[in-house]
């Protein structure tokens, strides 16, 4: 097996879909408890951004479906 580009994609968004999601996720729960305006945007921008993280592991593992090509 060799390193071609798309490999090295692959492997780049699993590793920081996991690495990003497992700190988005332990803030968003270490923040869940306070209170105020501006931690509820926060608790949704890292909500938000652990969607994103969990979206980038499934396209790296190829769950997400393939497109054909032109």
């Amino acid at each position: 097996m060799h390193l071609d580009p798309a490999i090295l994609e692959r492997t780049g968004a699993i590793a920081g879909g996991i690495i990003v999601g497992i700190v988005a996720f332990y803030a968003l729960y270490k923040d869940w408890a306070t209170p105020g305006v501006e931690n509820q945007v926060f608790k949704l921008m890292l909500l938000l951004l652990g969607v994103g993280a969990v979206l980038a592991i499934l396209a790296g593992v190829g769950a997400l479906g393939t497109f054909k090509t032109a």
